[in-house]
């Protein structure tokens, strides 16, 4: 079976480094492509899912804002699983502080250049604790494409996909700065899991992605 993941806001495969699953699937890295203007998550979403190969069994795999395209996608797609890591599976999971930045559109004056410099703050936000999560971090930060952080800053903020979509397995870190676990539904909550846990607690992601395909494959 296909797995197609999808990676955080600015992210991009690398993220995924510490994941290890079976021999079993065949593992692909969905690149991010270039938003419209004014776009909206769930156009943005079924323009990626051309990249998709739907004519075999499949599944998605979504860390942070790629969960929220996963998710979006599984609307309209028929994936075997579609599985969120630090994430929400629907836009009534976001935080009200996320909504009211949203409808003010606040997040339209961040200053892009802000965007690409890695700080103490983006580090305790995300849980990267040690030389190595900060070094990884601040290289994700330092090359990520600033604008289209700003487009997904306000896609996830006015993303209208408000009700939690069927075939969801949600993981989510008890710790989350970014996204509250007590705002969310998970399925799976890890104990003492950051927004950044697909890094550092990626063994015990890795059994519970491996656990939860193993279960659609053996439908």
């Amino acid at each position: 079976m296909n797995i197609y993941f999808i990676s955080g806001l600015g992210a991009d495969k690398r993220a995924f480094e510490r994941i290890h699953l079976s021999n079993n699937y065949s593992i692909h890295h969905l690149p991010w492509i270039t938003p419209l203007k004014n776009e909206t998550l769930i156009n943005y979403a079924k323009r990626l899912s051309a990249l998709i190969d739907t004519t075999k069994p499949f599944a998605l795999v979504g860390l942070s804002m790629g969960g929220m395209i996963a998710a979006a996608m599984n609307d309209f797609l028929q994936p075997q699983k579609t599985i969120l890591i630090s994430s929400v599976a629907c836009s009534a999971e976001l935080p009200a502080y996320f909504k009211w930045c949203g409808s003010t559109g606040l997040h339209k004056f961040i200053p892009t250049r802000l965007l690409n410099k890695p700080n103490g703050v983006a580090y305790w936000l995300f849980g990267a604790k040690s030389t190595t999560e900060k070094k990884l971090m601040g290289y994700i930060i330092k090359e990520g494409d600033a604008a289209f952080i700003k487009w997904g800053i306000g896609a996830i903020l006015t993303w209208k996909g408000i009700q939690k979509p069927k075939n969801i397995f949600h993981i989510h870190g008890e710790a989350d700065k970014i996204l509250p676990q007590r705002f969310t539904k998970p399925d799976i909550v890890i104990k003492g899991g950051s927004h950044f846990m697909v890094w550092t607690k990626a063994g015990e992601v890795s059994r519970l992605l491996q656990k939860a395909l193993d279960s659609c494959q053996a439908v």
